[in-house]
Order: structure tokens, then sequence, then C-alpha cells
């Protein structure tokens, strides 16, 4: 696709703000939402609270919803007994305290995800009492690991009776929102997911395209298969390896250049090219909507000076994301919306190493982005900060 130019933070809100004042005639009051619904976007707590405790647990998942979270997202895995666990892959050695547990010390090996070998401790090697015994521990050296040990691995069902027990206790639905990690990799375990989460779902009674509850996947032939067996909503999701700072392209490597059943199938078309308009046909045809790395929507680009290097705006010595500023939305969110695809973008978050130059160093800035630019929903580590923007937003609009 095609990214428009560099222009400034302000340049962006003004044009977006414009755009929603002609749509609508005027200030007569509340403006309308431009999301496909016509409804305020969705804050989707990304893996809990990703921001403040250990990635997928109950107290996380607990947080984000007492901090406002629409949705909250289990991505799926399935233990050796076919269980389906809250992890975000299957090699559960970066967000266990498994590595430290001397009684598991020869359950490490090496196995295969997405073409790629990974070495460490594989849920699909552990039952779910095994699972049971372990603690989840912050991924990222950047966060606190204050929280580390203190929590147990959830299952599917432990994560769809909170969001059950919290709707009825705020008089608010909370919806789930689970990934289905590597679907290919479970596949060829013998553990596929698909089939055990329809039947988790169904004793819930959750088939119908209004239940709250959003299946999502960066794999294609499973929502294909999905979309046969339940009403249920799918996500498709896409991804991308990096960015191209100088023309604000995302690019694409493996694991991360296209869905890995394409490239089982020896397709060779990238991530990319379902963002297109004949790619997001292909995907209205058997799900509800789409989810891109966040910038396909609106990228980001360096300054690049007479001797072809980036500049070093924030002059701190490194030239990275820092130093880009965003740019003009693209017309994937139009694109989308002419199919009756919603869109869902990720992941926001409050670092600043995070955040392009443009922002200044607010993370709200960049939530504000999106939302006047139309989008239906969005994942944050912080939905906190969500929330808190998505309140600037509705002022905005005199709602």
């Amino acid at each position: 696709m095609t990214f428009n130019g560099l222009v400034s933070l302000k340049a962006v809100s003004l044009a977006v703000a414009a755009l929603v004042l002609t749509g609508c005639g005027g200030g007569d009051g509340p403006l309308p939402f431009k999301t496909l619904n016509g409804q305020a976007p969705l804050v989707i707590g990304h893996r809990g609270a990703a921001g403040y405790l250990p990635d997928h647990t109950l107290a996380g998942y607990q947080k984000a919803i007492e901090m406002g979270a629409d949705f909250i997202e289990p991505d799926l895995v399935a233990t050796k007994d076919g269980e389906l666990i809250a992890r975000h892959e299957p090699n559960i050695t970066g967000t266990t305290d498994v590595a430290s547990r001397p009684e598991f010390a020869s359950r490490k090996t090496t196995r295969k995800v997405d073409g790629v070998d990974e070495t460490g401790w594989f849920a699909t090697d552990f039952t779910l009492a095994e699972i049971k015994t372990l603690r989840a521990i912050q991924p990222l050296s950047e966060r606190s690991a204050a929280y580390n040990g203190q929590y147990t691995i959830p299952t599917f069902r432990e994560v769809l009776e909170l969001a059950k027990t919290e709707s009825a206790k705020r008089g608010r639905t909370i919806g789930v929102y689970p990934e289905t990690k590597h679907p290919t990799y479970h596949e060829d375990a013998g553990l596929k997911l698909e089939d055990r989460l329809l039947s988790i779902l169904a004793e819930y009674g959750y088939t119908k395209k209004d239940s709250p509850v959003i299946i999502q996947s960066f794999e294609t032939a499973n929502l294909k298969y999905l979309r046969t067996k339940t009403q249920a909503r799918l996500v498709q999701l896409v991804d991308g390896d990096d960015y191209d700072f100088k023309t604000g392209a995302v690019t694409f490597a493996a694991p991360f250049d296209r869905p890995y059943d394409w490239t089982r199938a020896g397709k060779t078309e990238l991530f990319g090219s379902m963002v297109t308009p004949a790619g997001l046909a292909e995907i209205a045809k058997y799900a509800d909507g789409v989810g891109p790395w966040k910038p396909y929507i609106i990228p980001v680009k360096g300054t690049y000076g007479t001797d072809g290097k980036m500049v070093d705006v924030n002059k701190d010595g490194a030239v990275n994301y820092m130093d880009t500023s965003s740019a003009q939305p693209t017309t994937l969110i139009a694109d989308a919306h002419k199919l009756g695809l919603s869109v869902h973008t990720w992941t926001f978050r409050n670092e600043q190493r995070r955040l392009s130059a443009d922002l200044k160093g607010d993370p709200q800035a960049e939530y504000l982005l999106f939302y006047r630019a139309g989008i239906d929903g969005l994942f944050s580590d912080f939905s906190d900060t969500a929330i808190a923007a998505r309140n600037t937003y509705l002022k905005e609009l005199g709602r």
C-alpha cells in the first residue's frame, strides 16, 4: 500500500477533526463517531494489564477491568492433556518460572514454531496440573519484576468466569478476546485449538455474533474453519517484522512475513497483501474484522539529512523509533469499513522508547490520533491511559 508524506501531529489532528465536522454539517449537537458501528471505540486489555502486572494472570485481567477495559485478551495455548491456558506462546520460558524449577529441568527441549527452532519449555509438554504449579513472571526487562512468582497460570475457563462475574458485579458487559496462538504448531502436536475453544465457548452460550467474545488469529485456515462452526465474531490479525523509517512502510522477514499456514501451503504473498482492497475483500468472506499492526494505519517516518542519514531528532545520541514522526493515516480504515469490516489495532504502550517524537512524550496523544482516524478498537498494555484518552476524545465530540 502507498503511505503518504510526513505531517505534524497537530496537522493530522486538525485534518481529521475537519473531516468529522464536514460529515455532520457543523457543530449542532455531539459529533458522530467514525467507527463502523457508530459507537465509541473499544479498549482491549492486552494480555490483561501487561503494563503493570505479569502477562495473562487473573490479577492482570482484573486490573484491566477495574481500569475500564471493554474486553480482556487471553492468548491461548494447549497443555499436553488438551486444556487451554492463557500464555502468549507455547514456549513458556519467558513468562513463567519454569526455568528455575529443578523438577522440570529435563523438560527443556528444542521445538520448531512457525519454522523457527526455539529452545525452552513448552506448554504442550506439561499437564494442566503441572502448569498450575508454575508462577507467572514479567517477560519485559524494562517493567517491574516485583510481582514475579505471585500468580498462577489461568485456564481459559477461569478467564471467562472472571469476565462473567465482573460483568454482573459492575453492570456492564466485559468481553473476552481470545487469540489462538500458532494453530499449525498445535495441530502438528495433535492438539487442535479450535475445537477445544468452540467447545468451551458453547458451554457459555457464546456462539452468536452478539456474544461477548471475539476470536483472533494471525493464521487464516483456522479462521475459515471457525467460520463454518460458529457465528461468533472473527478477526484476521495482520503482522509485520519492522519499520522502514525512510518510506513509512512495514517491512517483512520470516517468521513475521506471512501467516504460517500460507508458508506451509507454499504461498508467497506477504502480510501486506491482506490490507489492500483486494486482500480486505478476501478477509470479509470469512471474518468480521481485521487487526493490523499500528503502522499499517498511521505510519511513522524519520527525517533524513542531505547525507542520507536519519536525523537524531531528540539528540540523545541514538537514532531509533523515538526520532520518528506520525505520517498521515492511510486509507485502511475506510477501505475496511466499506466492506463491513471493523478495525482493531495493536499494541499501545506508555514507555517513552515506544513513542514517536511528535507525541512529545505523551502516550495519550497516540491514542487520540487513532481514535480521531476512526479506529473501532485497540489493544493496550495500559487500559487506564487508553480510557483517559478516550474520555478526552469524547469531550472533543461533545459527548
